[in-house]
């Protein structure tokens, strides 16, 4: 009986404590008792790529400062819509984040007539996460040292040499390169980076444009032979090989990206506390040190600097995709 016993004047008093504090919570527009549940991050691939990686590296780090279960929910296929229709559909209270690609929101709109998302209005952006150049590589069978070599094996047969993409980014770069090079190579789409490397490595295709971070261990490991990176500078990692402009297609500079987004009427107030997370998570030493061996950039930025970066980059891919004539509908 004395446990349950409580003078009637403290009761009241911290009644009314408890009403003030919630008023004032009420009037910051402050986020109440988040996270109230465990957070799932969709992924758009299967286990192995690079927004896998990414993923997995910020649901660990986020589970432990939270103390909350972070799940990692890989959806594949579709060129990452059946993943985006998921997330556009989850409830807006910050419990559900999507791991967006440059395809996901500045090419799709542009590829097909009509999408079960809107890239703009069915997402609030968080942070866009990293920035990573893309690779062409070779089956040694393939016999290619070298862009020239393989420029004169495509030439002498066109239409034939056949080169493996898992998400949009990297046969954007099969495209851009095409048109760069003059030459015409068959394009084969796989659900992901992991399953199209994996084909390449076992010579069923000769050659693969793949984002640099997952495809490095393949490549240290001589699975497959790089030839060419497609951003402007070399890359750290492969300080030998050269870029596609020193291999005489002057102008082909892509990188692709990663970010992560919620569902559009997110709270404010959440979005800006997952982004103050998810970017001190992406700035630690040891998680920079992790991508950054994955030929990835940390650039953590804030959710306007996200959505500038997305709507710059709408209206360049827009442009590339119209010339290549490239159409998934």
């Amino acid at each position: 009986m004395h446990a349950l016993s409580f003078p009637i004047r403290s009761l009241g008093v911290l009644l009314c404590t408890a009403c003030l504090a919630l008023g004032a919570a009420a009037g910051t527009g402050a986020p109440q008792a988040y996270p109230s549940k465990p957070i799932r991050i969709i992924v758009p691939f299967p286990p192995g790529g690079g927004s896998d990686l990414v993923a997995r590296t910020v649901a660990a780090r986020l589970g432990e400062r939270w103390r909350q279960p972070v799940m990692v929910d890989n959806r594949p296929g579709g060129n990452t819509l059946i993943a985006a229709e998921a997330a556009a559909r989850a409830a807006p209270d910050g419990h559900t984040l999507f791991v967006a690609i440059d395809s996901t929101l500045a090419m799709n709109q542009s590829l097909y007539r009509k999408l079960p998302y809107d890239p703009v209005k069915s997402f609030a952006p968080v942070t866009l996460a990293i920035t990573m150049p893309m690779v062409l590589a070779a089956h040694p069978s393939a016999g290619a040292r070298s862009v020239a070599e393989l420029l004169a094996a495509a030439r002498a047969q066109p239409g034939r040499l056949a080169y493996a993409h898992g998400a949009m980014p990297a046969q954007v770069a099969g495209e851009v390169f095409k048109s760069a090079a003059g030459v015409d190579l068959l394009a084969v789409p796989y659900k992901g980076g992991a399953p199209a490397m994996t084909d390449t490595v076992a010579g069923q295709v000769p050659l693969i444009f793949d984002a640099l971070g997952p495809a490095m261990p393949y490549i240290q490991g001589g699975k497959v032979r790089p030839l060419a990176v497609t951003s402007a500078t070399r890359s750290p990692l492969l300080p030998e090989v050269p870029t596609l402009a020193e291999s005489g297609l002057p102008g082909v500079d892509l990188l692709t990206w990663i970010g992560f987004v919620v569902p559009a009427g997110t709270p404010p107030a959440i979005v800006e506390r997952l982004h103050r997370e998810l970017a001190a998570i992406l700035r630690m030493p040891a998680t920079r040190e992790l991508l950054s061996g994955m030929g990835m950039t940390v650039v953590a930025g804030t959710p306007a600097q996200f959505a500038q970066t997305i709507a710059d980059d709408t209206l360049k891919f827009g442009r590339i995709i119209e010339a290549a004539g490239i159409r998934l509908d």
